[in-house]
């Protein structure tokens, strides 16, 4: 694993504990019931995907290819089909609090795809 891959995990996960433990701290204080989605699983589907969307354009970055804005936004767009996938229960009534797994679940994602944007251009502005 090279050098820029592992600061770029190293600063995922940072970031990955700093929001996990806010977003629970939140959730423990205003809100008593249980969720159908575990706080930990979002942010192992959001940690995962960032992950390899990351490490897919540096490769495809390395073997030279140039189009690397339209291989993020087609990999930005296969992680919100995944995203409908994962909260598919949610369509079908599996939670008694539908709105606020959605909102558990998207609040993360958008900070998760902008520190995913922030760290794909740093990346790409150095190639």
């Amino acid at each position: 694993m090279t050098k820029e891959i592992s600061t770029f995990l190293v600063k995922l996960i940072t970031f990955a504990i700093v929001l996990f433990a806010i977003h629970l701290y939140l959730i423990l204080q205003f809100f008593e019931g249980s969720l159908y989605f575990p706080i930990w699983a979002i942010y192992l589907f959001n940690i995962v995907v960032v992950a390899i969307v990351f490490m897919t354009i540096r490769y495809q970055s390395q073997k030279g290819n140039k189009k690397m804005y339209q291989l993020f936004l087609g990999l930005t767009l296969l992680k919100m089909l995944l995203a409908l996938v994962f909260l598919t229960p949610l369509f079908f009534g599996k939670s008694e609090h539908a709105q606020l797994e959605v909102i558990n679940f998207f609040i993360p994602y958008f900070l998760f795809l902008g520190f995913e944007i922030f760290s794909l251009n740093q990346f790409l502005q150095k190639t």
